[in-house]
């Protein structure tokens, strides 16, 4: 297949070009900063149609993913950055679609399981979920990542695209074992005896192992049938304190300082980032993956947890 990944350049569409390439896809992968690699890399700005907008003409699948990354303090310069860099993004690839003679016949768009509301309550699917926002006491950065959920989903929606078929990926946290990754830095947190629960420790994480996440991405790609929101997340996410625990058990660490939410408000200033990555419960359930009969290979965090442990220890 020819496959165009926008804003690919990340750890997350580094991960998915390898996939694919391995797979013997044709891979083209838009970046504002690009480097040598072993597929195809072409640049793009993310507003404008100059120079790359003949990649999307005739391929099958476009993959967005373009978007400033949320690790960062919610000053307003960033805000900005973060909102304009997905909705303008989003833009582009309308305009691309629209304006080729031979459109892809799939469009995964990137989102985040972070649209749903902070809850312990219920799990969030796609049918039943309740969007956050309007939760009392959220903290201003909470709605403001909901709006740009929103934002984003909104472009991609409202779009019309009908030989394309539009695919919302609304996916957890994804762990792998890549160096600098999420795994790796809790991972770190873990072994310098900082892994204990953050808060209270009842906050769900959602997550989903690297293989399920590409294997799902395959699967949306096959099945034309699906369109809309779709969690690409495990099936049984879990309380901080237990994920945090399996992550202590897989490494062999037997005990680690809990951080409450002044020393986490504190560790986040300084690591220049938001403590909304940590505290909000983020339940989320797969309902549609599961209804259509998508099989997760890591469904359970702590075989899921005990895998990347092996696996980063061999990189």
């Amino acid at each position: 297949m020819r496959i165009v990944i926008a804003g690919g350049s990340g750890q997350i569409g580094t991960m998915l070009a390898r996939n694919f390439v391995a797979h013997g896809n044709d891979v083209t992968v838009l970046s504002r900063h690009p480097q040598p690699a072993s597929w195809k890399v072409v640049e793009w700005n993310g507003r404008d149609m100059a120079g790359w907008a003949e990649s999307i003409d005739g391929s099958e699948v476009v993959i967005n993913l373009a978007g400033r990354s949320v690790n960062c303090r919610y000053t307003p310069a960033h805000r900005r950055e973060i909102m304009e860099s997905r909705v303008f993004s989003t833009q582009a690839i309308v305009k691309a679609i629209a304006g080729a003679s031979r459109p892809p016949r799939v469009w995964l768009q990137a989102s985040t399981a972070t649209i749903y509301s902070h809850r312990y309550d219920a799990p969030n699917d796609e049918i039943t979920g309740i969007l956050g926002g309007k939760e009392p006491g959220a903290p201003d950065t909470w709605r403001f990542s909901i709006d740009v959920a929103n934002a984003w989903e909104k472009v991609c929606n409202e779009s019309i695209t009908p030989q394309t078929r539009k695919v919302l990926m609304r996916s957890a946290m994804v762990m792998s074992p890549a160096r600098c990754g999420i795994f790796d830095a809790l991972l770190g947190l873990v072994r310098s005896g900082l892994g204990g629960r953050a808060g209270d420790g009842r906050q769900y994480v959602s997550w989903v192992h690297e293989h399920d996440f590409f294997n799902a991405i395959g699967w949306l790609i096959a099945r034309d049938d699906i369109g809309g929101a779709v969690n690409i997340a495990s099936p049984n996410p879990l309380p901080n304190a237990e994920f945090m625990a399996d992550i202590r058990h897989a490494a062999g660490v037997r005990a680690g300082l809990p951080m409450n939410r002044t020393m986490l408000e504190v560790g986040a200033f300084f690591m220049r980032t938001e403590t909304e990555l940590i505290l909000k419960s983020r339940r989320v359930a797969p309902r549609r993956l599961l209804d259509a009969g998508f099989n997760f290979a890591f469904p359970f965090w702590p075989q899921a947890a005990d895998d990347l442990c092996k696996r980063l220890a061999l990189h």
